[in-house]
């Protein structure tokens, strides 16, 4: 069969040929551009320190996301307001090249506590990827004899004559305790610190009787000494402190509690490069070495994508919100 050429398969070949060429001509450039992000250092904007927490696991991060990004990953400190301060410049930023790492009340609280802050978590903040979880440990003055349950029935029978500290109102310590009140029925006052290292100062020299603390610096004491571990805020046992009981153990129903570090991008962000970020920050946390090493900073790797830590705002927000309420929690 021989093939005739018509005035109309003319005019449909030429149309095919000239979107074949637009093709040719707009999607490849596209892909180089999607390619060749970023084009430019990215910044990790930390609300902390150095040597804080949150520093550290940025660090940690930041020379293998530089190596698979093929560009520089620097960290900028910006420390103050309990992390928020950091968490608004990213939420401003519009470069397509800042992200931040921050922790959960940055994302969860910080707009529900004080309607001041600057930026709005929900609307502002993009998830990118839940990098790492940890439970609480209820530290008390290592001069205490008992233990569990026995522990949870004197601090009961103290009622408000017990104090507990924490490094600020607001905070998830703050919050988480005045959840374990209500879950144990016990009431120790109140007494906010600037920070944790003055929180264990001040149980050690028997100013307040304990404390939500991150396992980290508790077992530290703990194993010096100074502090005691009554259990952990985890659903169970913990592997970061496999030896500590949960707080289930010693009757505590329906109580769980975890900090835990993320990294966000502002919402301005377009969502090829935020799933980028994520699909490479999740292949990089679950590599042994990265793993080892977030571990030996006390916590334990998630490594989930936006939609994993979207969940977690989520709900964590919401039994954060109800204790806000509930107790009425105003910023300090």
């Amino acid at each position: 069969m021989t093939f005739q050429n018509t005035p109309t398969t003319t005019r449909r070949h030429a149309l095919a040929t000239a979107a074949a060429l637009a093709a040719a001509t707009v999607l490849p450039g596209a892909a180089r551009a999607q390619a060749t992000w970023p084009s430019r250092p990215l910044k990790i904007v930390v609300g902390f320190p150095g040597g804080s927490s949150p520093d550290l696991t940025a660090r940690l991060l930041a020379e293998p996301l530089s190596q698979a990004l093929g560009q520089p990953v620097v960290i900028e400190n910006r420390p103050g307001a309990g992390g928020n301060i950091a968490a608004a410049q990213v939420a401003r930023a519009d470069d397509d090249h800042t992200i931040g790492l921050m922790i959960n009340g940055n994302m969860t609280i910080a707009k529900i506590l004080n309607p001041d802050t600057p930026y709005d978590p929900i609307k502002d903040l993009t998830p990118v990827s839940l990098i790492a979880t940890a439970p609480l440990v209820l530290s008390v003055p290592a001069s205490v004899a008992e233990s569990g349950a026995a522990y949870m029935a004197a601090a009961r029978a103290a009622g408000d004559k017990w104090n507990y500290g924490t490094p600020g109102v607001g905070t998830v310590a703050h919050l988480g305790m005045e959840l374990l009140k209500s879950r144990a029925g016990i009431a120790p006052v109140h007494v906010p610190y600037p920070g944790n290292p003055q929180v264990i100062a001040a149980i050690i020299g028997g100013q307040i009787q304990m404390s939500l603390l991150p396992p980290g610096l508790a077992m530290a004491q703990v194993r010096g000494g100074k502090l005691k571990a009554i259990g952990v805020t985890s659903a169970g046992r913990s592997s970061l402190v496999p030896d500590v009981p949960s707080l289930s153990e010693a009757g505590v129903r329906d109580f769980q509690l975890e900090i835990w570090n993320a990294v966000a991008a502002p919402n301005s962000m377009p969502k090829a490069h935020v799933n980028k970020l994520a699909a490479l920050l999740t292949a990089i946390v679950r590599r042994e070495d990265i793993r080892q090493k977030i571990y030996g900073q006390g916590w334990q790797v998630a490594g989930t994508g936006p939609e994993g830590l979207a969940r977690r705002i989520k709900s964590d927000t919401a039994a954060m919100s109800e204790v806000i309420q509930r107790n009425n929690i105003r910023p300090g």
